[in-house]
């Protein structure tokens, strides 16, 4: 019952009172139901349903969350299961802001339905989960009845973005500027429209958008409320034919910006449509009405596409990881039973109360029929109870012949003149005689004077009352007609979402075939739907609205009788109480029960029906609480049940007693003997310890005493040794002191000797040089100066280059030092000596080259191009020679098998990381560059897991920072890209890099490959493209780096900051 105001029966309190707890045990609660539900899953292995059933307004989707919310609480913790739960949970706000919307009878109505299949491991861990909508009421979209409003997002989007976002958006926050908002209930009492949009952005974020992808969500909503202002005028041409203009281009222009479309693209698409059929295309004008219509198609077009994108990225993120069998447990919160009392039901209430009906159908069959004709088929006394069987009014909708959506889509496809009126008059002749069909027109003569019955509308007597239903636009709605001049238009534009939702516009994949209809579709998907539901345990909410005021403390009787009545639930309430509240069959009960008699225990050799038989004749159990179908036992009263459980939960209390007492006893005689053993082996130690210690002391005795002898013989022969060395060294004292007296006598003689000789030449040399002057004095006065410059200046170049001798620069090319001039005459020689050496010197070092250091130093100077001032790994390499062959394949027998497998030269060998996209860990790969390919094997194994030719790769993708994450990006459409790009680590990365782009650039037959220096990156793994993010954080894990998942599209990796 919706109490319309906020109880507190729904507290984390609660949660744990009735957390495994009986059905029947506490008080009826939605926490009940949904903990029977999940034990049933977790511990019997049965996938389950919860059906959610009410008029509108009866709380349906305040009961889905707080089923989803129970779940949550009650299954297992950790991050990851915290991660999943909390996107299960933030999935509802996005889903509500973009599918529900305020009606008459509720604030927070839904207008879609949503079935979400949960899916649990085998421990009741969520997974994941996968959700499907049905029938987005899109009308709602361009007109809202009134006092209803148009889509909660919209007046979200305008309350709580910010004045920059709207600005981007080119939106005002006044409502009435848009012609889509009704205006008389804009604002809603209890609702913070506000608050709701970053709800809704926080949402988005944690269940796994991108920004990117939020931005252009939040554009596509803006193009719809500028699609509805635009507005158009006739204008006539000479032809006597009428054409719609726009009046106001401005709109048009800022749907334009917004989308990426040219204006008159989009405005030329307004204002003609081209009909194609096989060989020739007939281009018409629209007038005014049908531009409007044409505005309106592509406006509940774009938003329901958007809608159906948004179900579609949601599952993307929530979907189980793991491809092992899961259990499922489904939600199904699905639009209400609507009838409007003014009689304005139209095609949607019809295609809602259908959907009702089918809800109701499996309701009776799995309930009411089924549980009544077990009672029968086991043999079980019964009285049938009656109940109504709305089969006969799901025939009427659904028939393939003669049903009413089969007759809206043969008259939708017929030839010819088609309206409302025909398809009523085609309902008249067919339907006439149907006991649940009412028509004014029809040939049943007990309706002709029926004025509650207009002309126009027919009647439809549901399970839940008549509901009288205006045919005017069946035929248009069930058509959902988009004018393929439209659809072709949204595919030009360079929007990154657009394409996605109108592939049909495509000019290359034009298909000529009718869209199938929207009853169609909706009868598909419901039979679907059912066939689902059908295959799991259902559980059944029903919610009942206690007045239309939508208002506490006021219970209309007539109303909830007229709910309770429609809903079955009072001849559910007869069968339950006549028939058994559990059965079971004896299978499964002997060897749930068998533990409590002696006689079934621990082993049953007979049939299993005598096993249980046996079982309750020894339990103290009435006769009358149970009995005995063919293949299942019935039990009738709940408090039954929980004795059968009681006395379990003791046996096993008293089993696990006696398996703890024979374990502990075990552990302690394991003890015992160890013990027992350690002390043995300790004795042994310690006699083997204490004879060595004694031995020690007599052996450390007996080297005392001979250290003292030793000592006593060794000072004896030294003394003996210092006197016979004493009086050698006196007779070698004498010796030298005689020799030395002799030569000093010698000595002295000698140099006097030396002195006398030195005098004669003295005198000789002075009286020789005297004689020459007096000579040479009569020459020397005329040229003296002039010979005496020239010899200077020779004697100081002289000097100057004899001191170059010595202070020369190395022969290093890079050594620019050179030693400083002594004399300013010396400029001109000083500045071009420098410069011939340099060139001498670099001659002569390049003369040392050989080919192989040529080619390095080229490869070296081709990767300081690259990443020199881009890569900040690039200076830490400068120093490291490039090997190339770090494994030495060649030569390694353990890579023989992968050498003979590669034809070509081996450029580069070594070993990288191959990155995962599920959890980001990396796997060790051999990396072999040759002159036409790249090819990837086992580390192990030495098997090829990948070969790709050169001219396949598109480009390389690596970060700025100091990593050694790098993208080898394949070229779509190439036999390698079907597996999608590769995303590999290494600690030679400039290496690498280098060695692709020389041996790309030197291909005859390969283009330049690009080297892309970027943070964020997209590579694209098979089908889905993720992003890839490099962040600088804290040093982890011995400063390395770090890659993690955040979600299904984004792989982030940690960089740790250098000092």
């Amino acid at each position: 019952m919706n109490p319309y105001r906020v109880l507190p029966i729904f507290t984390p309190e609660k949660v744990e009172e009735y957390r495994n707890r009986n059905f029947y045990e506490l008080s009826p609660h939605i926490y009940a139901l949904a903990d029977e539900a999940y034990r049933s899953l977790r511990d019997q292995d049965k996938d389950q349903c919860i059906l959610i059933t009410g008029e509108s307004g009866a709380g349906k989707t305040e009961a889905s969350k707080l089923v989803m919310s129970y779940v949550a609480a009650v299954c297992g913790k950790g991050q990851e299961v915290n991660k999943v739960k909390e996107q299960l949970l933030q999935s509802n706000p996005v889903l509500e802001a973009f599918g529900n919307a305020k009606t008459v009878r509720n604030d927070n109505s839904s207008r879609f339905g949503k079935y979400m299949d949960i899916e649990f491991d085998f421990k009741g861990d969520p997974l994941g989960g996968v959700i499907s909508n049905y029938l987005l009421e899109k009308s709602r979209v361009v007109k809202q009845p009134r006092g209803e409003r148009n889509f909660h997002i919209f007046y979200q989007l305008l309350s709580g973005a910010s004045d920059d976002t709207l600005k981007k958006l080119k939106l005002d926050r006044d409502f009435s500027k848009y012609n889509y908002l009704s205006l008389d209930s804009a604002v809603v009492n209890g609702l913070d429209d506000a608050a709701n949009f970053r709800t809704v952005k926080n949402a988005m974020q944690i269940v796994g958008f991108m920004e990117d992808e939020v931005q252009s969500v939040l554009e596509l909503v803006a193009a719809v409320l500028k699609l509805g202002d635009i507005e158009f005028k006739p204008e006539s041409r000479c032809n006597g034919t009428d054409e719609s203009r726009i009046k106001d281009k401005n709109d048009l222009k800022e749907m334009c910006e917004l989308l990426g479309i040219e204006q008159s693209v989009l405005e030329r698409a307004f204002s003609y449509r081209t009909v194609e059929a096989r060989l020739e295309k007939v281009s018409t004008t629209l007038n005014v009405a049908q531009a409007y219509y044409a505005r309106d198609a592509l406006a509940k077009n774009l938003y329901s596409r958007l809608f159906s994108w948004l179900v579609t990225r949601i599952n993307e993120s929530i979907k189980a990881q793991t491809k092992a069998r899961h259990k499922v447990m489904g939600v199904l919160d699905i639009y209400g039973f609507e009838i409007f009392e003014d009689g304005d039901n139209s095609f949607e209430q019809f295609i809602i109360n259908y959907c009702n009906e089918k809800l109701q159908q499996i309701f009776i069959e799995l309930t009411l029929r089924e549980e009544q004709e077990e009672y029968v088929r086991e043999g079980i006394e019964w009285t049938n109870i009656e109940y109504f069987n709305n089969a006969i009014i799901c025939d009427l909708i659904e028939n393939h012949q003669n049903g009413i959506l089969a007759m809206l889509d043969e008259e939708c496809l017929r030839p010819g003149t088609v309206t409302d009126e025909t398809f009523l008059d085609k309902l008249n002749t067919i339907c006439a005689e149907h006991q649940h069909f009412e028509s004014r027109l029809s040939k049943n003569s007990k309706f002709l004077t029926d004025h509650s019955l207009p002309h126009n509308c027919f009647r439809i007597q549901h399970y839940a009352g008549k509901v009288l239903y205006r045919v005017e636009g069946f035929v248009d709605k069930n058509n959902d007609l988009l004018y393929r001049d439209l659809s072709q238009a949204m595919y030009k534009a360079n929007h990154s979402l657009i394409k996605q939702l109108f592939p049909e516009g495509n000019p290359a994949k034009v298909n000529l075939k009718r869209p199938p209809t929207a009853g169609f579709q909706f009868r598909a998907s419901v039979g679907t739907l059912m066939k689902n539901l059908q295959t799991k345990n259902p559980n059944y909410i029903r919610c009942i609205k206690p007045n239309d005021k939508k208002a506490s403390h006021i219970f209309t009787d007539s109303l909830v009788c007229h709910q309770v009545r429609y809903l079955g639930l009072m001849e559910n309430v007869r069968v339950r109480r006549a028939g058994y509240a559990f059965r079971q069959a004896y299978e499964p009960c002997l060897e749930r029960y068998k533990m409590l008699c002696k006689r079934t225990w621990p082993h049953w050799r007979g049939p299993a029906r005598e096993g249980v038989e046996v079982l309750m004749a020894d339990l103290p159990v009435p006769a009358e609480e149970f009995s005995f179908g063919r293949s299942k036992i019935f039990i009738r009263n709940p408090r039954t049940l929980f004795f059968l459980e009681e006395r379990r939960r003791q046996c096993l209390q008293d089993l696990a007693t006696l398996i703890q007492k024979i374990y502990r006893g075990w552990k302690c005689r394991s003890h015992f003997l160890l013990l027992k053993k350690s002390q043995i082996v300790v004795a042994a130690w310690y006699r083997r310890y204490a004879q060595e210690k004694k031995y020690q002391k007599i052996k450390s005795a007996t080297t005392v005493v001979q250290s003292y002898t030793r000592g006593w013989q060794a000072r004896k022969l030294l003394r003996e040794l210092k006197y016979q060395k004493r009086c050698e060294e006196a007779v070698t004292t004498i010796s030298a002191f005689w020799h030395g007296t002799q030569a000093r006598r010698e000595l002295r003689q000698l140099k006097e000797d030396a002195r006398n000789r030195h005098a004669v030449s003295v005198i000789w040399a002075g009286w020789q040089g005297t004689k020459v002057r007096r000579e040479y004095r009569k020459f020397f006065r005329a040229n003296a100066g002039k010979k005496i410059y020239d010899f200077t200046i020779q004697r100081i170049m002289q000097k100057y280059f004899l001191g170059l001798k010595s202070t020369m620069p190395s022969m290093s090319p890079i050594d620019k030092s050179w030693p400083a001039r002594p004399y300013r005459f010396l400029d001109g020689v000083h500045r071009e000596l420098p410069r011939i050496f340099h060139l001498w010197r670099c001659k002569k070092y390049r003369s040392q080259f050989t080919e192989e250091k040529k080619a390095v130093y080229e490869e070296k100077l081709e990767a300081s191009e690259i990443f020199k001032d881009k890569k900040a790994l690039y200076p830490s390499s400068v120093s490291q020679p490039f090997k190339g062959d770090y494994l030495e394949i060649s030569k390694n027998p353990k890579y023989q098998k992968l050498n003979s497998a590669v034809d070509e030269k081996v450029l580069l060998a070594d070993v990288v990381n191959k990155i995962n996209r599920a959890n980001g860990k990396g796997t060790a790969r051999i990396f072999l560059l040759t002159k036409k390919s790249v090819v990837l094997a086992d580390q192990k194994t030495g098997q090829v897991k990948a070969s790709v030719p050169l001219p396949d790769l598109a480009s390389v993708s690596v970060s700025t920072q100091s990593d050694g994450f790098f993208a080898l990006r394949l070229k779509e459409g190439s036999a390698s890209a079907v597996k999608g790009d590769f995303l590999l680590s290494s600690e030679h990365l400039i290496e690498i890099i280098t060695k692709l782009h020389r041996t790309g650039a030197t291909a005859a037959d390969s283009e330049q490959l690009n080297v892309d220096i970027s943070d964020e990156f997209l590579v694209q793994f098979k089908h889905d493209k993720v992003c890839v993010k490099f962040i600088q954080g804290a040093p982890k894990n011995g400063n390395s780096v770090s890659c993690k998942r955040k979600n299904n599209r984004l792989l982030e990796v940690s960089v740790p900051t250098t000092a």
